[in-house]
C-alpha cells in the first residue's frame, strides 16, 4: 500500500528545525494566517514534528488529516513548565476559537483564591473570576486539589476561620467546627482584635505565595520521623501535603494578551487592485472602513468601526460605538447612527475620509448608510455593502448585487474586513454583558439566592442604589429578616469601602 505524503514546504522545515525541546504552546495556522488548532506540548520540537511525519498518517482520523492538510504555518509560545501551558493554552483557545479545537471553548476557567482584607473578618474564598474589587487574588490554578489541601493546612497553622458566613457572631460560634477542633482564633466573639487577625491573614496570604518554606522542611521532617516510626499512612499523607504544597507554590508566569494575528492574504496589494477593478474604482482603495452591529435582542446594541490600510488592519484606527438613539432591534437604524456619527466628526475635525467604506448587509443597510453620507455631503465616497448569505456585493443604484464567487481575491478582502468587524462588534457586546454581570457584588453574599437578589434589586433598581438603603428598607424585602439585613448591610458597607 502506498503511504500518502504529508506535504511540507521548506519553509515549515525550515521553522520546525529551530524549535526547541521545551514546553509551550503551538498555534497551527491556515494560508490565510487564521489559526486553526491551538496546542500544549512538554516537548515542543516532537509534538510538532508528529504532524508531518507520513508513517503516521495512516492512523488519524478524517478531523486529523483535515486539520494536517490545513497548515500552512505555526507560532510557538515557550513557558517554564507544563501547568504553565494548560494556562495559556485555555486563553488561546478562548482568545481565538480556532476551529479545530473541541474542548476548553466553553467558558470553564482555572480556580483561584481570593482575600478581602477589607471585610469584617477577612476569609480566604474559592473563585474562577477575577473582579476589581479591592481584594488580593492567587492564582490561577491548574490543580485545585492542591490548592484546597494547601488552603485547609493554611487555616490549621495559622489558626484562620473556615465558615462560610460573611460576619460571624456569637451565635455562628457555639456551632462552628472550626472553633471545637481550636482551628479558629475566634475573632467572631472576641477572643482576638481584628488587627490581630488580620496579622494571621496576613501570614496565611505570605505562606500560600511560598514565602515560608521553612513550613516545608518541618513537614519533611515530620514525613521521615512517622516512617522510621512504621506509621506509613501518615507519612504518605504527609508526602502527598508536600506534593500539594509544591505544586501550589510553583510560579505561573501572567500571561498578557497574545497580539491577535488577523487572516491575511498572500498578497494583499493585488487583491486591493482587483478590487478596485470590480468597483470601477480609479485606484486602489488604501485606506478601507468597515461597520458591523451586534445585538442580542435588542439588548446592548453596539457596533464596530475596523480600519483596513494597504490591505492590512490598522489597529489604531479600531472604533466601538455604543449605539444611543435607537430603540428595539434595529440594524438599519444603527447602521444609519453610527455612520453619521463616524463621518460628522471626521469631517468636523476637517480628518482624511476613506477610500472605500464596507458595510455588513445588504441592500437596505447600505441604503441607510448612503443616506447619511448624503446628508453630511459626502456622498462621493465609494461606498458599498457585503450579504453573508451568498457574499453578494451590494453597489448604491443599483438592484442587482455582484456575485464574483468565494475564489475571487476581491471577494476574499472583504470578507477578511467583515469578519474583523464581527470579531470586535460582538467581543465588545460580551465585555458590556460580562461587565454588566459582574457588577452585581450580591453575587458574593453568602446565601443570597437567586430568588433573594431578583427581590432586591427589582425593589432598589442598581446595587448602587441598595448601598445607600437603610437597615429598615432591607428589612422590608421578603426573605431578609433582622439578622440577614444587617449581614447585607455590613456586607455592602465593606464593599464600598
Amino acid at each position: 500500500m502506498e503511504i500518502l505524503r504529508v506535504p511540507v514546504s521548506e519553509a515549515i522545515r525550515k521553522k520546525l528545525s529551530a524549535v526547541p525541546h521545551k514546553p509551550g504552546v503551538y498555534l497551527h495556522k491556515d494560508r490565510f494566517g487564521t489559526v486553526i488548532y491551538v496546542g500544549k506540548a512538554r516537548d515542543l520540537r516532537k509534538r510538532i514534528s508528529q504532524y508531518f511525519q507520513s508513517s503516521r498518517r495512516l492512523g488519524w482520523d478524517l478531523k486529523f488529516n483535515a486539520l494536517v492538510e490545513a497548515i500552512h504555518d505555526f507560532d510557538i509560545h515557550i513557558v517554564r513548565s507544563e501547568p504553565e501551558s494548560l494556562l495559556l493554552e485555555s486563553k488561546l483557545i478562548k482568545e481565538f476559537k480556532p476551529r479545530f479545537n473541541i474542548s476548553l471553548r466553553d467558558d470553564k476557567r482555572y480556580l483561584m483564591l481570593k482575600v478581602n482584607l477589607n471585610d469584617p473578618i477577612p476569609n480566604f474564598i474559592f473563585t474562577r473570576l477575577k473582579k476589581d474589587d479591592g481584594a488580593r487574588y492567587f492564582g490561577p490554578f491548574v490543580n485545585s486539589t492542591a490548592l484546597r489541601n494547601a488552603v485547609a493546612l493554611a487555616r490549621k497553622q495559622f489558626n484562620l476561620r473556615g465558615c462560610r458566613v460573611f460576619t460571624p457572631v456569637a451565635a455562628d460560634y457555639k456551632h462552628c467546627l472550626y472553633a471545637h477542633l481550636k482551628y479558629c482564633t475566634a475573632p467572631c466573639v472576641g477572643n482576638v482584635t481584628r488587627e490581630q487577625y488580620l496579622e494571621q491573614v496576613r501570614a496565611a496570604c505570605n505562606f500560600l505565595e511560598g514565602q515560608c518554606r521553612e513550613m516545608q522542611g518541618q513537614l519533611e521532617a515530620e514525613m521521615k520521623k512517622a516512617a522510621a516510626a512504621h506509621d506509613f499512612e501518615k507519612a504518605a499523607d504527609l508526602r502527598d501535603l508536600i506534593r500539594d504544597l509544591n505544586d501550589t507554590w510553583k510560579k505561573t508566569e501572567k500571561f498578557a494578551r497574545v497580539p491577535y494575528n488577523l487572516p491575511l492574504a498572500i498578497n494583499p496589494e493585488s487583491d486591493l487592485v482587483e478590487l478596485a477593478k470590480i468597483l470601477g474604482l480609479p485606484a486602489p482603495p488604501l485606506r478601507i472602513e468597515g461597520f458591523d452591529i451586534s445585538n442580542i435582542s435588542g439588548t446592548f446594541k453596539v457596533a464596530s468601526l475596523v480600519s483596513f490600510k494597504n490591505g492590512r488592519p490598522d489597529r489604531a484606527n479600531y472604533r466601538r460605538f455604543k449605539i444611543k438613539t435607537v430603540v428595539g432591534q434595529d440594524d438599519f437604524a444603527s447602521i444609519a447612527e453610527v455612520v453619521g456619527r463616524r463621518y460628522s466628526r471626521l469631517k468636523r475635525e476637517a480628518k482624511p475620509m476613506p477610500d472605500l467604506i464596507l458595510i455588513d448587509g445588504g441592500k437596505g443597510q447600505l441604503g441607510m448608510a448612503c443616506a447619511e453620507l448624503a446628508k453630511l455631503g459626502l456622498e462621493k465616497i465609494p461606498v458599498i455593502g457585503l450579504a453573508k448569505e451568498f457574499e453578494e456585493i451590494y453597489l448604491p443604484e443599483k438592484s442587482v448585487p455582484l456575485r464574483l464567487g468565494l475564489d475571487h481575491p476581491a471577494v476574499k478582502l472583504l470578507q477578511r474586513i467583515r469578519d474583523e468587524c464581527h470579531r470586535v462588534a460582538n467581543s465588545y457586546n460580551a465585555q458590556l454583558r460580562l461587565k454588566k454581570i459582574s457588577e452585581s457584588v450580591l453575587d458574593e453574599f453568602p446565601g443570597i439566592g437567586e430568588t433573594r437578589k431578583k427581590a432586591l434589586l427589582k425593589k432598589f433598581g442598581s446595587v448602587q442604589r441598595l448601598k445607600m438603603a437603610t437597615l429598615e428598607q432591607l428589612t422590608e424585602i421578603p426573605g431578609f429578616g433582622g439578622k440577614a439585613a444587617e449581614e447585607l448591610k455590613k456586607f455592602l458597607e465593606a464593599r464600598a469601602s
